[in-house]
């Protein structure tokens, strides 16, 4: 009996220590972020050094651009939604190609994001000419859609 709860001590210590160490690596991970932030949660840190999360806005500056009566066109998105996942792969290499400067809004780390621009579902592209929007295009597409939807609305 003696042995079996060192046994298990040991095992709940090995998983303990995993844990710190994985968590550890991911703050490490994410310091200098793009973010701002000296804390990210841990899908945001997933996708650090993903090529397809790099074009990122901050809320500032977002907010800046509106008001500075900008075109610009956002992809509201959360690293943890499904859809998210399968569409970024799909819009940021299609945006690329077409030659759209398509920013990315990342709504897990800036949740105030849904409220300020009326985000109710993930994804969404949502296109601002002179600061006011003017199309959106929610959920997750193929990229026939997508490319269907860049070109419709003259968005370049």
């Amino acid at each position: 009996m003696k042995k079996m709860a060192i046994f298990l001590v040991i095992i709940v210590a090995l998983f303990v220590l995993l844990g710190v160490f994985t968590n550890f690596k991911k703050e490490e991970k994410s310091k200098g972020n793009p973010y701002g932030k000296d804390k990210l949660k841990p899908a945001t840190v997933d996708q650090l050094d993903d090529p397809n999360y790099q074009n990122l806005i901050l809320p500032e500056e977002l907010e800046q651009d509106l008001q500075d009566n900008e075109d610009v066109t956002v992809y509201f998105y959360s690293p943890e939604c499904l859809h998210c996942q399968k569409t970024t792969p799909i819009v940021a290499p299609l945006a690329e190609k077409l030659g759209i400067d398509l920013v990315q809004f990342n709504l897990l780390e800036f949740e105030q994001g849904s409220s300020d621009y009326g985000i109710k579902k993930t994804p969404t592209i949502v296109h601002y000419k002179n600061g006011k929007e003017q199309e959106r295009i929610v959920g997750y597409n193929d990229e026939e859609t997508f490319e269907k939807w860049f070109k419709d609305h003259d968005i370049n």
